[in-house]
């Protein structure tokens, strides 16, 4: 699903008061990671990810990360926060995605 900008806007909204779920550290990105990502990924459609200031990579990286090797997309990055979205697998998790497919 490819996201238009009220679509954005309503899952930055909905984000808004998530703290970050998962953080980017030391060890840099994964394929790890990225699989545990996509887990968390299907059970809530959204969430925040934190880059730790000790970290490697850059937002611009992780970013690229993240879409070139999956289909998540991130909706928005604020400093070294980025809100990720991503359609569940799982029929009876996609209440969000349903509600944006509506705007």
């Amino acid at each position: 699903m490819n996201l238009r900008g009220k679509q954005k806007r309503f899952l930055r909204a909905q984000a808004h008061h998530f703290k970050p779920l998962f953080s980017v550290g030391k060890e840099g990105l994964s394929e790890n990671w990225l699989s545990q990502l996509d887990g968390a990924l299907d059970k809530r459609e959204l969430i925040k990810v934190s880059i730790l200031q000790n970290s490697d990579v850059t937002t611009d990286e992780v970013k690229e990360f993240i879409e070139s090797n999956t289909n998540i997309q991130v909706v928005q990055v604020i400093g070294r926060v980025l809100v990720l979205f991503k359609v569940s697998n799982i029929e009876s998790y996609r209440n969000l995605s349903n509600q944006v497919s509506d705007i």
